[in-house]
């Protein structure tokens, strides 16, 4: 994200050769750092699950290991294909991605079918397919980035050496980002920990929950995706009333097509659900955080989410992190055990949590657009 941003503002300005200098750095820099994590977590694989989750179930444990295990080695074909994806998108070229992740999609899904339900491989089963589609992803957008003819392409940037004017000013955005992200994963790692504690039919249907959940602000994710491609190329141009144009616009965009997919996913409920084969307590607990968190996500979420994205697009990515981190913690995971553990709300109150996280920094990052503070980061 951080090279995309700054390959952004160096489009904005009219200089694609140094674009797809920053372009080439991120894809060693994100790669260098992929593998160093597949290694740990390969490594110690146990210890961290069991510092994690602590004791569940022997046969979960079992899985959590295959599974991690096998998709750890594909985070490096992860780490290219979003840093290329990245750099697509700030082209303005997002159909490249869009059939890349179609092709991700199709062999992971077929490849599951074949793993899961013909060879009976279980939990590796469906691991396996997901590395192997990781790495193809990463081969073929890879290969795309040697097309001349791009803004941006790999041509003649080829060289193991990291350049520290560039590394500097990537990571000056990449790392704030990292760090955020980091303690944001972190969070919910901790809140999945407690969700463990309140059985199995809470693992279900947070599990469940979290997976129609993301559909639900899929069209926000998406739209929050443009929003850093063209306001970090206004940014890159000065040209701040444009910024503040598109920014309204897509937000609009985001707001509209959100209420639309979440009003499906409530029309479509009880059929996705049936397909899941829940007990009735966990189809009830299911059903009871799908309806609140899609109201909740059609009023909060854009606001909360697709406004600092515009922050970050301009450089402005310490403020959001500081924000996000600051709420993640307090009001995310200390209200988790609150309401959900101490008031006996159950995996019920943790999305209640999740919500009150979303609603503070909605009200922060609204106060900083009228405040103004976030035009002054410009990277480049």
């Amino acid at each position: 994200t951080g090279g995309a941003v700054v390959a952004g503002h160096f489009l904005g300005q009219k200089h694609p050769e140094e674009a797809s200098k920053a372009a080439w750095q991120i894809i060693m820099f994100a790669t260098t750092l992929a593998l160093a994590i597949s290694i740990i977590f390969i490594g110690f694989h146990d210890k961290l699950l069991r510092l994690m989750f602590g004791k569940i179930e022997p046969e979960v444990m079992q899985s959590a290991k295959t599974y991690l295990i096998i998709t750890a080695l594909s985070f490096s074909g992860l780490a290219i294909y979003n840093s290329c994806a990245a750099i697509f998108r700030s082209m303005n070229n997002a159909k490249v991605t869009m059939w890349i992740s179609l092709l991700i999609n199709a062999i992971n899904i077929t490849g599951n079918a074949i793993c899961i339900f013909g060879l009976k491989w279980g939990v590796a089963g469906a691991a396996i397919p997901t590395t192997v589609s990781r790495f193809v992803g990463a081969i073929v957008i890879f290969c795309m980035m040697f097309n001349p003819k791009r803004e941006i392409n790999f041509c003649g940037q080829v060289r193991f050496r990291f350049n520290g004017d560039l590394i500097k000013k990537i990571t000056l955005h990449r790392n704030t980002q990292r760090y955020g992200n980091s303690m944001f994963q972190l969070g919910k790692i901790l809140v999945l920990s407690l969700v463990s504690t309140f059985g199995t039919y809470a693992i279900a249907a947070n599990a469940v929950s979290n997976a129609i959940a993301l559909f639900q602000i899929l069209p926000g994710m998406a739209i929050s995706l443009a929003i850093t491609t063209v306001i970090s190329q206004c940014v890159g141009a000065n040209d701040y009333e444009q910024v503040h144009y598109y920014l309204k616009k897509l937000l609009a965009i985001i707001y509209v097509a959100m209420v639309g997919t979440v009003a499906l996913i409530f029309l479509a409920l009880p059929l996705i659900l049936k397909a899941y084969n829940l007990s009735d307590q966990t189809a009830v607990a299911a059903t009871n955080i799908i309806h609140f968190h899609g109201i909740s996500a059609m009023i909060i979420w854009p606001l909360s989410f697709a406004l600092p994205a515009a922050y970050r697009a301009a450089g402005d990515a310490k403020a959001c992190m500081y924000t996000s981190i600051v709420s993640m913690w307090i009001f995310r995971i200390g209200f988790s055990y609150l309401v959900g553990k101490y008031m006996g709300l159950g995996v019920f109150g943790v999305w209640v949590a999740m919500v009150i996280d979303w609603v503070v920094r909605a009200i922060c990052f609204i106060i900083r657009y009228f405040n103004g503070k976030w035009k002054h980061g410009a990277i480049v």
